[in-house]
Protein backbone atom coordinates (compact mmCIF):
# COMPACT_ATOMS: atom_id res chain seq x y z
CA UNK A 1 0.00 0.00 0.00
CA UNK A 2 1.06 3.57 -0.62
CA UNK A 3 0.74 6.03 2.25
CA UNK A 4 1.38 9.75 2.64
CA UNK A 5 2.07 11.05 6.14
CA UNK A 6 1.82 14.78 6.88
CA UNK A 7 3.74 16.50 9.67
CA UNK A 8 6.20 13.64 9.42
CA UNK A 9 8.83 14.86 11.89
CA UNK A 10 6.26 15.07 14.70
CA UNK A 11 6.04 12.75 17.70
CA UNK A 12 2.96 10.99 16.31
CA UNK A 13 3.55 11.12 12.56
CA UNK A 14 7.16 9.91 12.75
CA UNK A 15 6.53 6.65 14.67
CA UNK A 16 3.45 6.06 12.53
CA UNK A 17 5.53 6.32 9.36
CA UNK A 18 8.29 4.13 10.78
CA UNK A 19 5.85 1.37 11.74
CA UNK A 20 4.22 1.41 8.30
CA UNK A 21 7.66 1.12 6.70
CA UNK A 22 8.48 -1.85 8.94
CA UNK A 23 5.31 -3.52 7.71
CA UNK A 24 6.51 -3.26 4.12
CA UNK A 25 4.42 -0.36 2.88
CA UNK A 26 5.55 2.47 0.63
CA UNK A 27 5.53 5.64 2.71
CA UNK A 28 5.97 9.23 1.55
CA UNK A 29 6.53 11.78 4.29
CA UNK A 30 5.74 15.49 4.11
CA UNK A 31 7.89 18.01 5.92
CA UNK A 32 9.17 21.56 5.56
CA UNK A 33 12.79 20.61 6.19
CA UNK A 34 14.57 17.60 4.72
CA UNK A 35 17.04 17.52 7.60
CA UNK A 36 14.18 16.85 10.02
CA UNK A 37 13.20 13.81 7.95
CA UNK A 38 16.63 12.18 7.83
CA UNK A 39 15.71 9.27 10.15
CA UNK A 40 12.65 8.51 8.06
CA UNK A 41 14.59 8.75 4.82
CA UNK A 42 17.20 6.37 6.25
CA UNK A 43 14.38 3.95 7.06
CA UNK A 44 13.17 4.04 3.45
CA UNK A 45 10.60 6.83 3.40
CA UNK A 46 10.21 9.05 0.34
CA UNK A 47 10.64 12.73 1.32
CA UNK A 48 8.20 15.33 0.03
CA UNK A 49 9.44 18.77 0.98
CA UNK A 50 6.84 21.51 0.98
CA UNK A 51 4.16 23.36 2.90
CA UNK A 52 0.67 22.18 3.78
CA UNK A 53 -0.40 25.73 2.99
CA UNK A 54 0.47 25.09 -0.68
CA UNK A 55 -2.56 23.51 -2.37
CA UNK A 56 -0.65 22.59 -5.52
CA UNK A 57 2.06 20.86 -3.52
CA UNK A 58 -0.49 18.82 -1.58
CA UNK A 59 -2.30 17.69 -4.73
CA UNK A 60 0.99 16.43 -6.15
CA UNK A 61 1.95 14.79 -2.87
CA UNK A 62 -1.36 12.93 -2.45
CA UNK A 63 -1.59 11.69 -6.05
CA UNK A 64 -1.55 7.90 -6.25
CA UNK A 65 -1.83 7.32 -2.49
CA UNK A 66 -4.03 4.56 -1.10
CA UNK A 67 -4.36 6.44 2.19
CA UNK A 68 -3.27 9.73 3.74
CA UNK A 69 -2.66 10.65 7.36
CA UNK A 70 -3.54 14.30 7.93
CA UNK A 71 -2.66 16.59 10.80
CA UNK A 72 -2.36 20.36 11.07
CA UNK A 73 1.22 21.30 11.99
CA UNK A 74 1.58 24.04 14.62
CA UNK A 75 2.26 27.55 13.38
CA UNK A 76 3.10 29.70 16.37
CA UNK A 77 3.31 32.93 14.40
CA UNK A 78 -0.12 32.61 12.78
CA UNK A 79 -1.97 35.91 13.38
CA UNK A 80 -5.26 34.02 13.61
CA UNK A 81 -4.64 30.47 14.79
CA UNK A 82 -8.12 29.08 14.13
CA UNK A 83 -8.22 30.63 10.65
CA UNK A 84 -4.88 28.97 9.85
CA UNK A 85 -6.13 25.57 11.05
CA UNK A 86 -9.31 25.90 8.99
CA UNK A 87 -7.33 26.92 5.91
CA UNK A 88 -5.06 23.87 6.13
CA UNK A 89 -8.12 21.65 6.56
CA UNK A 90 -9.63 23.07 3.39
CA UNK A 91 -6.38 22.55 1.51
CA UNK A 92 -6.34 18.92 2.62
CA UNK A 93 -9.93 18.37 1.54
CA UNK A 94 -9.37 20.00 -1.85
CA UNK A 95 -6.22 17.94 -2.51
CA UNK A 96 -7.88 14.69 -1.41
CA UNK A 97 -10.91 15.42 -3.57
CA UNK A 98 -8.86 16.20 -6.66
CA UNK A 99 -6.69 13.10 -6.29
CA UNK A 100 -9.46 10.67 -5.37
CA UNK A 101 -7.75 9.24 -2.28
CA UNK A 102 -10.12 6.69 -0.74
CA UNK A 103 -8.89 6.53 2.86
CA UNK A 104 -7.97 9.30 5.30
CA UNK A 105 -6.94 9.07 8.94
CA UNK A 106 -7.15 12.56 10.42
CA UNK A 107 -5.63 13.69 13.70
CA UNK A 108 -8.23 15.77 15.50
CA UNK A 109 -8.85 16.22 19.25
CA UNK A 110 -11.16 15.70 22.14
CA UNK A 111 -13.58 18.63 22.01
CA UNK A 112 -13.77 18.76 18.21
CA UNK A 113 -17.51 18.12 18.38
CA UNK A 114 -17.78 21.84 19.23
CA UNK A 115 -17.57 24.66 16.70
CA UNK A 116 -16.51 27.27 19.26
CA UNK A 117 -15.45 27.74 22.86
CA UNK A 118 -12.60 25.21 22.86
CA UNK A 119 -9.71 27.31 21.57
CA UNK A 120 -7.67 25.79 18.73
CA UNK A 121 -9.80 22.65 18.84
CA UNK A 122 -12.60 24.76 17.31
CA UNK A 123 -10.42 24.91 14.21
CA UNK A 124 -10.13 21.11 14.18
CA UNK A 125 -13.94 20.93 14.27
CA UNK A 126 -13.95 22.69 10.92
CA UNK A 127 -11.19 20.44 9.59
CA UNK A 128 -13.39 17.45 10.39
CA UNK A 129 -16.31 19.09 8.62
CA UNK A 130 -14.22 19.80 5.52
CA UNK A 131 -13.06 16.19 5.34
CA UNK A 132 -16.58 14.93 5.93
CA UNK A 133 -17.58 16.66 2.69
CA UNK A 134 -15.52 14.04 0.82
CA UNK A 135 -18.35 11.83 -0.34
CA UNK A 136 -16.12 9.27 -2.05
CA UNK A 137 -13.57 8.89 0.74
CA UNK A 138 -13.60 6.96 4.00
CA UNK A 139 -12.45 9.18 6.85
CA UNK A 140 -11.49 8.21 10.39
CA UNK A 141 -11.06 11.13 12.79
CA UNK A 142 -8.81 10.39 15.75
CA UNK A 143 -9.74 12.44 18.81
CA UNK A 144 -6.98 12.05 21.40
CA UNK A 145 -7.04 13.59 24.87
CA UNK A 146 -4.51 16.00 26.42
CA UNK A 147 -0.94 14.98 25.56
CA UNK A 148 1.41 14.04 28.39
CA UNK A 149 4.11 15.95 26.53
CA UNK A 150 2.21 19.20 27.06
CA UNK A 151 3.37 19.05 30.68
CA UNK A 152 6.86 19.94 29.51
CA UNK A 153 5.59 23.52 29.31
CA UNK A 154 5.14 23.46 33.10
CA UNK A 155 8.80 22.79 33.85
CA UNK A 156 9.65 26.47 34.20
CA UNK A 157 6.74 26.96 36.58
CA UNK A 158 7.82 24.02 38.72
CA UNK A 159 11.41 25.24 38.91
CA UNK A 160 10.59 28.86 39.61
CA UNK A 161 7.38 28.63 41.64
CA UNK A 162 7.50 25.02 42.95
CA UNK A 163 3.94 24.40 41.80
CA UNK A 164 2.19 22.99 38.76
CA UNK A 165 -1.19 24.10 37.51
CA UNK A 166 -3.39 25.83 35.01
CA UNK A 167 -6.90 27.12 34.42
CA UNK A 168 -8.23 23.67 33.50
CA UNK A 169 -9.59 23.10 37.00
CA UNK A 170 -8.82 22.48 40.65
CA UNK A 171 -6.87 19.56 42.07
CA UNK A 172 -9.89 17.27 42.14
CA UNK A 173 -10.81 18.02 38.52
CA UNK A 174 -10.32 14.98 36.33
CA UNK A 175 -7.96 15.23 33.38
CA UNK A 176 -8.12 12.88 30.40
CA UNK A 177 -4.58 12.22 29.21
CA UNK A 178 -2.81 10.41 26.40
CA UNK A 179 0.72 9.54 25.36
CA UNK A 180 1.67 10.33 21.74
CA UNK A 181 2.96 6.77 21.32
CA UNK A 182 -0.51 5.45 22.07
CA UNK A 183 -1.98 7.76 19.43
CA UNK A 184 0.59 6.55 16.90
CA UNK A 185 -0.32 2.95 17.70
CA UNK A 186 -3.97 3.64 16.89
CA UNK A 187 -3.04 5.54 13.72
CA UNK A 188 -0.96 2.58 12.52
CA UNK A 189 -3.78 0.17 13.32
CA UNK A 190 -6.30 2.20 11.32
CA UNK A 191 -3.97 2.84 8.39
CA UNK A 192 -2.61 -0.70 8.15
CA UNK A 193 -6.04 -2.32 8.14
CA UNK A 194 -8.15 0.33 6.34
CA UNK A 195 -11.26 -1.35 7.69
CA UNK A 196 -13.18 1.84 8.38
CA UNK A 197 -15.99 2.97 6.13
CA UNK A 198 -17.79 6.27 5.79
CA UNK A 199 -16.98 9.04 8.24
CA UNK A 200 -16.34 8.09 11.86
CA UNK A 201 -14.49 9.12 15.01
CA UNK A 202 -12.32 7.30 17.52
CA UNK A 203 -11.39 8.67 20.93
CA UNK A 204 -7.95 7.87 22.33
CA UNK A 205 -6.89 8.11 25.97
CA UNK A 206 -4.17 6.52 28.06
CA UNK A 207 -5.37 7.43 31.55
CA UNK A 208 -7.89 9.49 33.50
CA UNK A 209 -6.44 11.21 36.58
CA UNK A 210 -7.32 14.04 38.93
CA UNK A 211 -5.04 17.04 38.54
CA UNK A 212 -3.72 16.47 42.05
CA UNK A 213 -2.68 12.95 41.02
CA UNK A 214 -0.89 14.39 37.98
CA UNK A 215 1.07 16.68 40.30
CA UNK A 216 1.95 13.77 42.59
CA UNK A 217 3.15 11.48 39.81
CA UNK A 218 5.28 14.12 38.10
CA UNK A 219 6.47 15.57 41.39
CA UNK A 220 7.57 12.18 42.69
CA UNK A 221 9.51 11.56 39.48
CA UNK A 222 11.54 14.77 39.94
CA UNK A 223 12.06 14.33 43.68
CA UNK A 224 9.26 16.68 44.75
CA UNK A 225 6.52 14.34 46.01
CA UNK A 226 4.70 17.23 47.68
CA UNK A 227 4.33 19.18 44.42
CA UNK A 228 0.86 20.70 44.45
CA UNK A 229 -1.58 21.52 41.70
CA UNK A 230 -2.77 25.14 41.71
CA UNK A 231 -5.81 26.35 39.80
CA UNK A 232 -5.27 29.65 37.97
CA UNK A 233 -7.91 32.08 36.84
CA UNK A 234 -8.32 32.54 33.11
CA UNK A 235 -6.64 35.93 33.32
CA UNK A 236 -3.71 34.55 35.31
CA UNK A 237 -3.32 31.77 32.76
CA UNK A 238 -3.40 34.17 29.82
CA UNK A 239 -0.98 36.63 31.39
CA UNK A 240 1.41 33.85 32.36
CA UNK A 241 1.54 32.49 28.82
CA UNK A 242 2.10 35.93 27.33
CA UNK A 243 4.86 36.59 29.86
CA UNK A 244 6.45 33.29 28.81
CA UNK A 245 6.58 34.53 25.23
CA UNK A 246 3.49 33.08 23.57
CA UNK A 247 1.74 35.36 21.05
CA UNK A 248 -1.51 36.86 22.31
CA UNK A 249 -3.78 34.90 19.94
CA UNK A 250 -2.15 31.60 20.88
CA UNK A 251 -2.41 32.41 24.61
CA UNK A 252 -6.06 33.42 24.17
CA UNK A 253 -6.91 30.15 22.48
CA UNK A 254 -5.08 28.03 25.05
CA UNK A 255 -6.86 29.91 27.83
CA UNK A 256 -10.21 29.20 26.22
CA UNK A 257 -9.32 25.54 25.86
CA UNK A 258 -8.41 25.32 29.55
CA UNK A 259 -11.67 26.98 30.54
CA UNK A 260 -13.66 24.48 28.46
CA UNK A 261 -11.82 21.61 30.18
CA UNK A 262 -12.64 23.12 33.57
CA UNK A 263 -16.33 23.39 32.73
CA UNK A 264 -16.44 19.86 31.34
CA UNK A 265 -17.72 21.11 28.00
CA UNK A 266 -14.67 19.86 26.15
CA UNK A 267 -15.16 16.28 27.33
CA UNK A 268 -18.93 15.89 27.10
CA UNK A 269 -18.84 13.87 23.86
CA UNK A 270 -15.82 11.87 25.01
CA UNK A 271 -17.79 10.50 27.96
CA UNK A 272 -20.62 9.53 25.61
CA UNK A 273 -18.15 7.65 23.39
CA UNK A 274 -15.46 6.58 25.84
CA UNK A 275 -12.87 4.21 24.34
CA UNK A 276 -13.34 0.58 25.30
CA UNK A 277 -9.66 0.28 26.16
CA UNK A 278 -7.00 2.77 27.23
CA UNK A 279 -3.51 3.10 25.79
CA UNK A 280 -0.74 1.16 27.49
CA UNK A 281 1.49 4.12 28.41
CA UNK A 282 0.57 5.53 31.82
CA UNK A 283 1.61 8.85 33.31
CA UNK A 284 4.11 7.13 35.60
CA UNK A 285 5.84 5.78 32.47
CA UNK A 286 5.98 9.21 30.86
CA UNK A 287 7.16 10.69 34.17
CA UNK A 288 10.58 9.10 33.62
CA UNK A 289 11.00 11.09 30.41
CA UNK A 290 9.61 14.17 32.12
CA UNK A 291 12.17 13.83 34.91
CA UNK A 292 15.01 13.46 32.41
CA UNK A 293 13.99 16.63 30.58
CA UNK A 294 13.53 18.42 33.90
CA UNK A 295 16.99 17.46 35.09
CA UNK A 296 18.59 18.24 31.73
CA UNK A 297 17.32 21.79 32.01
CA UNK A 298 18.89 22.05 35.45
CA UNK A 299 22.38 21.25 34.14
Amino acid sequence: MKYVITGASGNISKPTALQLLKRGHTVSVIGRNKENLKDLIAAGAIPLIGSVEDKGFLAGAFAGADAVYTMVPPKWDAPDWIAYIREVGKHYADALRSTGVKYVVNLSSVGAHLSNGVGPVSGLHYVENELNELVDANVKHLRPAYFYTNFFSNIGMIKNMHIIGGNSGAGDTQSILVDPSDIAEVAVEELDSLHFKGHSIRYIASQELANSEVAKVLGTAIGQPDLSWVEFTDDQSYQGMVAAGLPGDIAKNYTEMGASARSGLMFEDYYKNRPATFGKTKLKDFAKTFAAVYQEGAN
